[in-house]
């Protein structure tokens, strides 16, 4: 046969196998009805497993049976996604323990934030809440956290992420670790300074505090001096530190605001190395509530340690038509090489095909908690 003729038998072949998936997903769609009625649950692994076997016992090489594998595993997740939304449909998706609000209720709140006065935190916390709230900070992030979680602070303001330097991991091991969800974020743009003592000239200067992102934010301009760089737990701490201490040999990248706060002088401005540095902070709770405009959702996830796992996972995400927007991974302590993951979508949780995905996910993951929807 020449080539168009041979192209004619594979059409041929595609219409058959699109003739027999829609005859597939028509007895899934039965399944599915079946187990609405009996109340059976829609991922059955050891099923999935015996049938992606014997499949595979049916072809005749190893290229093929490798093939095979990939196209029953793509087509039973497809099976999965039809029967998860007619559950959602006949409403049996089941309820999120997460409540709808208009508002956030921030009048008279008690804020806490980490750092000292003259942070980026203090000034992410008045661009969320205004100048006028009710805030006290603490030295650790644990600390924050702990504030709201045993009930003497309302929200927490915190810092996960730079647009140069990348996430803040701790406070991602925080958010897995503490019963606390993620109502809300600020993004500020962020220009660090070179503070010292005033009087101070550059000559003087031998060690330089701040906190490590910032560190690693100003790496350009710190590669142009010979300054013993060490870092602290707040850009805010360094400037009170170079303050409290009137060491002209110390200096502090930090906010121009901590400057101000701790009467240091500015030496350089906008040393940090983008133009465009901004740093996201969320607010924190130990409420499970959102915001019934909120547009984002964040949760985490560990799956089994297996080929695919991750693969499968997203495809929740595809087939109900989410935007995912972001996804990192953390290692699980005492798990070597084991990850979580932690995966920021589009959506509200009063959204179908959000409360469908999730159904999915939460079937099929080992864990998934759900972060926050803000």
């Amino acid at each position: 046969m020449d080539l168009s003729q041979l192209r004619q038998q594979i059409d041929t072949i595609d219409r058959q196998i699109v003739n027999l998936y829609e005859e597939r997903m028509d007895v899934s769609r039965q399944v599915a009805e079946y187990k609405i009625e009996t109340g059976k649950k829609v991922f059955d692994k050891q099923r999935e497993q015996e049938k992606i076997a014997g499949v595979k016992a049916l072809t005749h090489n190893d290229f093929n049976s490798h093939g095979v594998e990939e196209l029953f595993e793509q087509i039973m997740s497809m099976s999965r996604k039809l029967q998860y939304q007619l559950l959602a449909a006949h409403g049996s998706e089941g309820r999120l323990p997460f409540i709808g609000v208009e508002e956030l209720e921030t009048d008279c709140a008690r804020v806490v934030y980490q750092g000292a006065e003259g942070s980026y935190s203090q000034a992410a916390m008045h661009r969320f809440f205004g100048e006028n709230v009710n805030a006290f900070h603490v030295e650790t992030f644990r600390d924050a956290m702990s504030a709201i979680d045993e009930g003497s602070a309302d929200f927490a303001v915190l810092p996960i992420e730079n647009s140069t330097a990348g996430i803040v991991n701790e406070i991602y091991d925080l958010l897995v670790e503490f019963e606390n969800y993620i109502v809300g974020e600020q993004v500020i743009p962020i220009e660090h300074c070179l503070l010292a003592l005033p009087g101070t000239k550059m000559e003087e200067i031998k060690r330089v505090y701040s906190h490590p992102q910032s560190l690693m934010q100003s790496a350009r301009y710190l590669a142009e001096h010979d300054w013993q760089q060490i870092s602290m737990q707040n850009n805010a701490f360094a400037a009170l530190k170079v303050a409290k201490e009137k060491d002209k040999t110390q200096a502090a990248i930090a906010s121009e605001y901590a400057g101000e706060t701790y009467g240091l002088e500015i030496l350089k401005k906008g040393i940090n190395d983008s133009d465009s540095n901004s740093t996201r902070f969320i607010i924190v709770t130990n409420q499970k509530i959102f915001r019934k405009n909120a547009n984002k959702i964040s949760l985490c996830l560990e799956i089994p340690h297996e080929s695919g796992s991750l693969y499968h996972i997203l495809s929740h995400f595809i087939y109900n038509n989410l935007n995912m927007t972001k996804i990192e991974s953390r290692p699980i302590p005492d798990r070597n090489w084991e990850y979580r993951f932690f995966i920021d979508f589009e959506g509200n949780l009063a959204d179908s095909a959000v409360k469908n995905a999730l159904r999915g996910l939460r079937e099929e993951a080992r864990s998934m908690k759900i972060l926050g929807n803000y």
